[in-house]
Parts: structure tokens; sequence; C-alpha cells
């Protein structure tokens, strides 16, 4: 199935919420009782994930059979396109469904740059005044500030990174510069570990999916949005130690693995909680991979790749699973 732009996404997800509020006289029909109660809706974002990086896409060597059960089960979307291919602008397309021209975040903010601005609305608002939790667990940037932290922007709950996982002290390019800002690991408006290294490196996705997993478990019984941004597979990567030399493919095959089995994680969560029919969840990336960096980037078989407007950069791969409706 076609479709262009990540910024349809909220707009797709305001309709579905205020269908479930019409009232239909086809009460016999399977979907409209199905509608009576709001659908949760989980995003599952990853970063700099190549097209081809998951089996439904073209991957050969690496087993990610969570992700080919989602398309299975869910709708492929194989001509999807992000406004920018880069962090900052493509994230805050996502929350807003505002062209990065409209909100004037372009590229990938660094450490205490200007955010996302307050007078758009982010999708963590919305969801959070029609009544839904809310909670966004993984990178989160769009603006350290405090004004621009997820906790200021419509989400309940939090934890993650503010900015990318390579603006660090170890950037090879340039560690003097980052290095005058350490990475730090925020929760719920908290600085919980003041200089993120490489063991906490190693743990981030793992981190990420328990917080999610936890969520789903805390609030089966009330709409949900879960936003779930994963750091990986921006570079530098990492997984944790369950899955070092699982794929046999390198690290980055390692770390596709890992991100495979999060994916399995949260679907099982919801299965449990009896949520799967009511949920929307929504896989893809904010870009395409960083070629630059070789056997450390994905593939994609697309001209270019991420920071470029040719298909490589903008072109993602993207999953909706909706049952009975999508």
């Amino acid at each position: 199935m076609n479709f262009k732009f990540n910024s349809f996404l909220i707009i797709f997800l305001s309709i579905l919420i205020a269908s479930c509020n019409i009232d239909s006289k086809k009460e016999s029909h399977s979907i409209a009782k199905k509608e009576s109660k709001k659908p949760n809706i989980v995003i599952i974002f990853l970063d700099d994930s190549g097209y081809a990086d998951f089996n439904p896409f073209g991957q050969k060597d690496v087993p990610t059979p969570n992700v080919q059960k989602l398309a299975e089960e869910g709708t492929m979307f194989t001509n999807f396109h992000v406004p920018q291919a880069i962090c900052s602008a493509s994230r805050s397309a996502l929350l807003t469904g505002c062209y990065p021209g409209r909100t004037k975040v372009f590229g990938a903010h660094g450490p205490k740059e200007r955010g996302l601005e307050t007078t758009f609305p982010t999708m963590g608002e919305v969801f959070k005044a029609g009544g839904y939790k809310t909670a966004i667990f993984g990178k989160w940037h769009c603006g350290d500030q405090p004004e621009t932290r997820p906790d200021a922007r419509g989400f309940d709950e939090s934890c993650g990174l503010m900015y990318s996982n390579d603006m660090w002290k170890y950037h090879p390019e340039n560690p003097k510069y980052w290095g005058k800002y350490p990475i730090q690991f925020w929760e719920n408006g908290k600085v919980t570990i003041e200089d993120v290294g490489i063991p906490e490196q190693k743990n981030l996705t793992k981190w990420y999916t328990e917080h999610a997993v936890d969520f789903i478990n805390r609030n089966n019984n009330s709409p949900f949005l879960l936003y779930v941004p994963h750091s990986m597979p921006h570079v530098p990567i990492f997984c944790s130690k369950e899955f070092e030399g699982r794929s046999g493919q390198g690290l980055y095959g390692d770390v596709t693995m890992e991100l495979d089995w999060s994916v399995g994680e949260i679907m099982n969560a919801l299965k449990k909680n009896g949520l799967e029919e009511n949920t929307i969840v929504i896989f893809t990336s904010d870009n395409g991979p960083w070629a630059a960096y070789g056997n450390h980037a994905g593939k994609t078989p697309f001209r270019e790749a991420k920071a470029t407007s040719f298909e490589g950069g903008t072109r993602s791969a993207c999953i909706i699973k909706y049952p009975d409706r999508l």
C-alpha cells in the first residue's frame, strides 16, 4: 500500500479516535460494535533503520520473526516517506502532523538548542486531553529545555535520552565538543543517569522495552498512547549481552534481532492483557540508514541514505496493524 509522509499518522489516528464517538445506527455491523471503546495506540519508531533491515522488506540473513508476524497480521506500507530524512525534523512531524517547514524544526538538534515550539500541540497533548494515558520511552530529540521536554508536552510518563546517542564524549569526529554535554538518561522529568556510557548504551533497547511492557500492564483498563522511539540502530550501535553474537551477522545483526525481540515483547503484552484487538500498532523508522558507517548501518535498495532527499533517505519501512479495520 502506498502512503507518503509520516505526518499523516497523527491525522489518521485523530480520525480513528473521533470515529469512536460517532453514534452509528449500524449496530449489527461487527466493526461498529468493536469501536465502542477508544483504541489504544502503540508507535514503535526506530532510529536510522534501513528499509530492508527486517524480513518482510527483504532481509534474508537475520531472522526477525516478530516483525514478520506483525506484517502478516497487519498492513505493509511499501511507499511510505518521511517529511525530512533526519532525526528531529522527522520526529517533530510525527508528533505534530506538521511539516518541518512549518514548525521550523530542521535537521538534528544538539544539546541546548531550540526545541519544538509549544505553539504546536503534540499528539501527547491531544490524546491526553481526550482521556488517554500517555507515555514515551526512548529518544525524544525535540528539545531538552523544561518547556520542551516530554513531561511538558503531554506525556504522563517518560524515560530515555533527550537527543541522539552519538552526542557524547566518544564522538569520533568532535569528542571535545560533545564531551561538554554528557548524555543524560531522564525519567519522568528527572535525570537518573548523569553520564550515559557504554554499559548504559548496551541496555537502552531492553530498558525502553521493559518500561513499555510495564506501562501496558498497568493501563489495561484505560485507553493509552504508547510511543517507543528506540535509540537503535543509530550509531554508535549497541545491544544487550543477551543478544551479543546471536545473529551471526555482526553487531548490526545483533541489534536488529534485539529490536525484533522488543516488538515481540510489546505485542505479547498487548495479547496477555486482552488488548490486541483494540490497539493500533505502528512500526516504522524516522528516516533511512546512515550508510557512511558501512557495516554499522542498515540496508536500503534505494538511492542514497539518511540526510538526503533521495528515496534511500525518505523511504522507510512501515507496518500498521489494526485488527478488522486495516
